[in-house]
């Protein structure tokens, strides 16, 4: 039980952080019913920026701009979407993905940095050049070197995604220095990113919109959650083995002492009495084994948290090796729940006390 919650918390907080950590927990683009990659674009409002920097929770605000390009080689093109920034953009989260190769200079116009799937696609090396195309009227071509290549292990993302300087970008579209594609919000805790956006919403123009991570991917964080089903699953089922096992220990030890439940009987213990010596004999061997198990599990979970020596397919699962997130509140509770629950469970076989008829067992002895 501790290692599926453990597991599945792991799971679900390291994917979730690294979709915040792609495309920042909150953006602000042109409000409007445009489902392309490229929105229409928004003025830089120095006034809007102090606003939401004052908010609680907010750890700064960057502006962006996107275009969608194609990628052409010899041997093979690809569709990209590039992702102008500047050099205020905060580069943590790409940074600690980062393969080959360093982050942008923002002073150097012809710079990318790519994903390793679009690397090994198109068959390009750091400080190779890389051409784009513009489907613009009329078309347009710009010639990029790889200053870096890095792998977050979010595929439909690697994919799809590289970085170059935003004053690029803004030449492609012919915008004025003062417009952008958008903005990237970071907050303090992403647990609060609904929280948050709601606040950012309030103080943001009407004619602006702001979308929280959770909205712009609502079919991962969907499957996430119905990763909690499966824990619940696993949870009744080991509990259902649990007390099994319990309720047939405790008819062992009753059917073991039938001699002695008679003896106490005739003595004038009533069934209440002696049902209650065993239940309390069966609650010692659940909580040794409690104990035991608190000893394995977090053991175990501490080791693979610290080594991480269990690993995953990393295109199949998003992530390298079995996370791990122990929830010191929720092992209290879930240590509380199974001793209860065993004790529920234990209340029906030692009823079976009263059947025991002292005449019969001690005329049988």
């Amino acid at each position: 039980m501790i290692l599926a919650i453990a597991i599945v918390k792991g799971y679900q907080q390291q994917v979730r952080n690294k979709l915040i950590g792609f495309n920042a927990p909150i953006q602000v683009t042109h409000l409007d019913l445009n489902n392309s990659y490229e929105s229409l674009p928004i003025e830089k409002d120095s006034l809007y920026e102090t606003q939401v920097k004052r908010l609680k929770g907010i750890t700064g605000i960057h502006s962006y701009c996107a275009k969608a390009g194609i990628i052409k080689t010899n041997e093979a093109f690809e569709g990209i979407l590039l992702k102008g920034v500047t050099g205020t953009y905060n580069w943590e989260f790409i940074k600690e993905h980062l393969k080959e190769g360093r982050l942008l200079n923002p002073d150097e116009p012809t710079e990318i940095v790519i994903s390793s799937i679009t690397a090994r696609r198109m068959k390009r090396k750091l400080n190779e050049k890389l051409l784009v195309y513009f489907i613009d009227e009329p078309p347009r071509i710009r010639k990029f070197t790889i200053v870096g290549i890095f792998d977050t292990g979010l595929s439909d993302l690697d994919e799809l995604y590289a970085f170059c300087n935003e004053q690029v970008l803004r030449k492609l579209n012919n915008w004025p220095a003062h417009f952008i594609s958008g903005y990237e919000i970071t907050i303090a805790n992403p647990e609060k990113v609904e929280e948050t956006s709601a606040e950012v919403e309030l103080i943001t123009p009407i004619d602006k919109g702001v979308n929280s991570v959770f909205k712009r991917y609502p079919q991962l964080f969907d499957w996430l959650e119905l990763l909690d089903m499966n824990v619940l699953i696993i949870l009744l089922l080991m509990l259902a083995v649990a007390g099994i096992n319990m309720i047939t220990a405790l008819l062992i030890l009753i059917l073991e002492r039938s001699q002695m439940i008679g003896l106490l009987k005739a003595l004038g213990a009533r069934d209440r009495q002696v049902g209650r010596i065993f239940l309390f004999m069966a609650l010692r061997i659940v909580l040794t084994g409690m104990i035991w198990g608190n000893l394995i599990g977090i053991g175990l979970a501490l080791v693979q948290q610290q080594t991480g020596i269990i690993r995953l397919d990393e295109s199949a699962y998003y992530l390298e090796t079995v996370p791990i997130r122990l929830d010191w509140i929720g092992l209290l509770w879930l240590n509380v729940g199974s001793f209860l629950s065993c004790l529920l469970i234990l209340l029906l076989p030692a009823r079976f006390v009263s059947r025991i008829s002292p005449v019969k067992t001690l005329r049988f002895n």
